[in-house]
């Protein structure tokens, strides 16, 4: 499993990453693209979206299932990766690399409550 040590991690198989702008990028670990298969679709939150914590935001489709989307912590929606529309693809070729949607958090430290890798990996084995 491949599990970036700067990123921060949901028991949700969501990963969060914090940019040098303060913004949040989010997307969908790579244990959970493998489990998802093929992806074919995906539906983020729309931009100016107020979201709470673990609040499910959109949707991720592949040729096995459907998948909600949850936002790691609070936070105003300002950008969706609007290239995983044509090429979801994306996703499984870099699941890290693929952000989905970025959000200006509520409470930056509101990421410190996320699991690191070692915590997310244990939690993914259970």
């Amino acid at each position: 499993m491949i599990l970036p040590p700067e990123l921060k991690y949901t028991a949700s198989h969501e990963w969060a990453r914090l940019e040098a702008d303060g913004t949040v990028s989010v997307g969908i670990t790579d244990h959970a693209q493998a489990q998802l298969g093929d992806i074919v679709f995906v539906e983020p939150p729309k931009v100016g979206r107020q979201l709470a914590a673990g609040e499910s935001v959109g949707v991720v489709e592949s040729v096995k299932a459907a998948s909600d989307i949850y936002a790691p912590i609070a936070g105003e929606v300002v950008a969706t990766n609007d290239d995983l529309g044509a090429s979801p693809e994306r996703i499984n070729a870099d699941a890290y690399g693929a952000w989905m949607y970025r959000l200006k958090p509520a409470d930056p430290a509101d990421l410190e409550k996320l699991l690191d890798s070692a915590a997310y990996e244990k939690a993914s084995a259970e």
